[in-house]
């Protein structure tokens, strides 16, 4: 059985840093293309960044040059390192993984910016 685990939310200052972890059990993440989603209440889900397992990143607009994405070197385990957060980056963040018609979601962390 295949699982997507998320950690490192939490509730952070307008300002702060937090970094979020994924890792899988039951898959081989390192050919698989792995980043993150959010959704924010009332929102529908957005992209936040996406790692290829050949080292490709893409980010949302909102997270060029605050939210960096990276990997172990083996390639099992994804970061996403939050700084500047602000309001409105508060949302649930998932992590998920793919490759060709595959796909796994985690079940989410949530991050609450609040001051």
């Amino acid at each position: 059985q295949v699982r997507i685990v998320e950690s490192g939310g939490g509730l952070v200052q307008p300002g702060g840093s937090l970094r979020l972890s994924c890792t899988g059990s039951g898959i081989d993440l390192s050919n698989y293309d792995m980043g993150w989603y959010r959704q924010a209440p009332g929102k529908q889900r957005e992209l936040v960044a996406t790692q290829r397992y050949t080292g490709d990143r893409v980010y949302g607009g909102f997270a060029k040059g605050r939210f960096i994405i990276s990997r172990n070197n083996a390639k099992t385990t994804l970061y996403l390192q939050m700084n500047n957060l602000e309001f409105e980056d508060t949302a649930v963040y998932y992590c998920f993984a793919e490759m060709g018609p595959a796909d796994y979601w985690g079940q989410g962390t949530q991050v609450t910016v609040s001051s």
